[in-house]
């Protein structure tokens, strides 16, 4: 990029974007248990794939901190080839601190790291 132009706007957002979410917590399940998740659908998830062009890691995950009610934790979103959306798993501790079970309608907020 030449001195003093700017980013392409789906860049610059993605350095400071805050995603908010509202949407069922799901299920998976697994031979030990299930994993607790919401599913980010691919009309927001632009801002994530400028970002993880930018910062590359694996599987094309992206580093996020999420804020459920009053609880952040940081954790990984991962790219969905099924949807064109991402994963965000929620952690069981962020479960028990706000009392939110599978099927319940929540909003949370992304912001990118």
């Amino acid at each position: 990029m030449q001195r003093g132009r700017q980013a392409p706007s789906a860049i610059r957002l993605a350095k400071e974007g805050v995603i908010t979410l509202t949407g069922p917590l799901k299920t998976w399940p697994l031979a030990d248990g299930v994993v607790h998740f919401m599913s980010v659908p691919a009309e927001l998830a632009g801002e994530i794939k400028a970002h993880s062009m930018l910062v590359r890691r694996g599987f094309g995950s992206v580093r996020v901190e999420v804020t459920l009610d009053d609880v952040t934790w940081r954790t990984s979103v991962f790219p969905s080839k099924d949807t064109g959306g991402y994963f965000l798993p929620v952690k069981v501790d962020v479960l028990r601190k706000t009392g939110v079970a599978a099927g319940d309608q929540v909003t949370v907020e992304l912001e990118l790291l």
